[in-house]
Order: C-alpha cells, then sequence, then structure tokens
C-alpha cells in the first residue's frame, strides 16, 4: 500500500501478503508462525509522528487567528485619517466649527425636575354658549313683525303663479313706450277692490285711491309698463334705463299707527290678491315694517324706517349695461320726501341657500309699477315727472 498521500478513504486496510513457507522451515511450525502473519515494514497508517512531510500546514499562523498583525494586503483601512470637516475637499472651510452643536441645556420634555405646563384648551377657545348668535346680513326673517299674511293665502298666490306664468316681453310699441315715460299710465284694480275702496285719476298721470278699514290684501296694477323691455334694454338701446314713480301718503284716510301700504315693480301677470314682493317676478318695500322684499313669501329683509303719514315715498328701478358687457344690471333705490334713502343690487345682496331667483326682474321681462294696500289707507300715486318731489330722473 502506497503512503504517499493522505488516505481520504474509509476502506479498511489490506491484508498483509502472505508469506510462503520454504522448506527448510517445514518442520518446526512455530517458528515459521511469525514469518507467515508478520507485519508490512514501516509505521502503521496515519500513526507516525515522526514524519515531516506527512499532511503539513501551510505557512503561517492560520487564517483570522494570528497574534501577529495582518500583512498589507489584508484588509487594511484606506491611508490616512478617515474623512471629515477638516480634511473634506467639499467642506467650506469659513463655518463655524460648532455650526450644527446642540442648543444648551437638556432636550426638550427630558427634563426630570420641571415639569411642561399642560394646554388649557378652555382659556384658548372660550365658552360661546352665552353670547347672542353673529349677524346674519343676507338672510332675511321668517315673519314680518308687523303684519302677515295666513299660509292659506301664501299657497294660492303660489298656486297662481303655477297656474298663469310670467308673460314674454311684448313686442315693441313705440307709443306705449312714450306714454310710460310721460307718465300717462292707467292704474287697473281687481274687481273685490272696486266694491269697497276707491281709485280715479285725479289729473294727468296722477291716480287717487283709499281703502276702507279692514281690506284684504291688494294689488293695484299699471299699464302700460313703466319698463318696456322691447325699448328700454339696456343691452340693445346702449343707454341707461330708470323707471320711478312716487306715492304720497295722505293723512285724511290713513291710520295714525301705520301706513298700510308698499311699493314695488311687477312682471304680468302677478295674483291682484297679494302684495308686490311676496311672489316670483315682483319685489317691493312695505311701509308697515320697512322690509324689503324679492320674491319673499316670508318677513322680507331689514332696509328702511316704516312709512308715515304725510309722506312723500318714491321707488325706481335703473337697468344699465353691467361691467364688460355681461348682461344687464338692476339696482333698487327708494326715495324719501325728494331724497334717496337707500338702494340695493338685484344680483348681490342675496342669499343663495334662502333667496328665491329673481327671474322676471333682470330687464327681459316688462314691469308695471304696482302699489299694495291692505286696511286703512288713502293715498296718490304720481307717475308724471315733472311733479315728483325727486329730480334725478334722467329718462
Amino acid at each position: 500500500m502506497c503512503f504517499g498521500s493522505k488516505d481520504n478513504a474509509n476502506d479498511p486496510a489490506s491484508r498483509p501478503v502472505p508469506v510462503r513457507p520454504s522448506s527448510s522451515n517445514t518442520s518446526n511450525p512455530k517458528a515459521s508462525m511469525p514469518q507467515e502473519y508478520a507485519p508490512p515494514p514501516g509505521p502503521p497508517p496515519s500513526h507516525g509522528q515522526s514524519q515531516s512531510n506527512y499532511y503539513p500546514p501551510p505557512p503561517g499562523p492560520p487564517p483570522s487567528h494570528g497574534a501577529s498583525q495582518p500583512g498589507p494586503q489584508d484588509y487594511a483601512p484606506p491611508a490616512g485619517p478617515p474623512p471629515s470637516k477638516k480634511n473634506n475637499p467639499f467642506f467650506n472651510d469659513t463655518q463655524q466649527a460648532d455650526e450644527f452643536a446642540p442648543p444648551p441645556g437638556p432636550p426638550p420634555s427630558h427634563s426630570q425636575d420641571q415639569k411642561q405646563p399642560q394646554h388649557d384648551w378652555e382659556i384658548a377657545v372660550p365658552d360661546t354658549a352665552l353670547l347672542p348668535p353673529p349677524p346674519n346680513f343676507f338672510s332675511g326673517f321668517d315673519r314680518s313683525p308687523a303684519n302677515n299674511a295666513t299660509e292659506e293665502q301664501c299657497e294660492a298666490g303660489e298656486a297662481w303663479c303655477r297656474q298663469y306664468p310670467l308673460y314674454p316681453a311684448m313686442p315693441l310699441d313705440t307709443a306705449a313706450a312714450r306714454a310710460a315715460e310721460a307718465g300717462r299710465v292707467a292704474v287697473y284694480a281687481p274687481p273685490f277692490f272696486s266694491s269697497s275702496g276707491h281709485l280715479a285719476q285725479s289729473g294727468p298721470g296722477v291716480w287717487r285711491a283709499r281703502s276702507p278699514p279692514g281690506a284684504s290684501d291688494t294689488c293695484l296694477a299699471t299699464y302700460p309698463p313703466l319698463y318696456h323691455a322691447a325699448a328700454h334694454n339696456p343691452l340693445s338701446s346702449k343707454r341707461k334705463k330708470t323707471a320711478y314713480f312716487e306715492v304720497r301718503v295722505l293723512r285724511d284716510g290713513s291710520r295714525a299707527d301705520e301706513v298700510s301700504l308698499a311699493l314695488g315693480f311687477v312682471a304680468p301677470p302677478y295674483p291682484a290678491f297679494r302684495l308686490p314682493g311676496w311672489h316670483r317676478g315682483s319685489l317691493g318695500v312695505h311701509g308697515d315694517d320697512g322690509h324689503r322684499y324679492v320674491n319673499d313669501r316670508w318677513g322680507g329683509k331689514a332696509f328702511t324706517q316704516p312709512f308715515r303719514r304725510g309722506e312723500t315715498l318714491g321707488l325706481g328701478m335703473e337697468f344699465s349695461v353691467a361691467p364688460a358687457g355681461r348682461g344687464i344690471r338692476v339696482q333698487v333705490f327708494l326715495t324719501r320726501d325728494g331724497v334717496e334713502r337707500g338702494r340695493w343690487d338685484l344680483h348681490e345682496e342675496s342669499d343663495r341657500e334662502q333667496d328665491l331667483p329673481v327671474t322676471g326682474l333682470e330687464g327681459y321681462h316688462d314691469l308695471c309699477a304696482a302699489v299694495g294696500v291692505f286696511e286703512k289707507v288713502a293715498f296718490e300715486m304720481v307717475f308724471a315727472p315733472e311733479m315728483w318731489m325727486w329730480k334725478g330722473y334722467e329718462g
């Protein structure tokens, strides 16, 4: 068996080679036994201690077990000190060394000897339960503080408006437009008012009316309309148009504590048993509470003081081209004894969630002057411009 290399096999060692006995030893069998079963020469396999050429280890200490330092070729760090601000070529030497130094003192919320104050929300958010509600500049009243119609009357007016929709603007009538500008208009009353009240023309452009105590709601309207859309629309005429009239509250025949009168404009047709401003296509200023109503069958919006006996009141609507030519701008104004006392823009001052549409009042429909009456009141309607107390009329 060759021992020149390490035997990694698990095979058992070879049997000793038998020695054939010679003829001289046949007479002594005991003497021949040691020769017959003698071991092979040399030491047993892998048990030699004196031989140095059996599997010698590589030179040097075992890997990662040497007590001495590794050589330059073994995982040595790069030459020089580690990168820092001082030897970093991208670092600006003009910066201060303590640029990123921590702030003095312990970190926040880590101090053991001082307790952090807690946020008191009751101080930051005071209790507002006892404060009055904020003012509502655009929303109206649910009810009038003076007089209110019944719910049945309101529903009857709405049903009437659904049955009779707004008329389209009538064709151009030059004679009717000139008559309206000169104040030569007629005032019409429903049959139920003529039976108890009084309405008559007292002069050119002047009408006088009176209602008895306990009179029901009535709307008196003019014809031809004061605003004739086919002739006065500023988009086609290229000029501003003002529709205006005045009402004188007479002392004789009117209540001393309240003026049961309303000034307004309506787009025909309009229910004659309802005051102007309560339904679609109408607006009005009511004298019993001073509120203005625009398609509002509730309590209106605060506008002016209640009317007084002996006072002359005027209501006007101005139609002009809106900025940049985007439609018609409509403004409504009130005069008292010839002096303007308030106005509003038809489109701007509205509450989108509560106010109803202003369809019929935007300058695309004809508009008639309207005076609403109830209870005892006497008045005079003036449509002739030369007889108005207000002198700002321009046509």
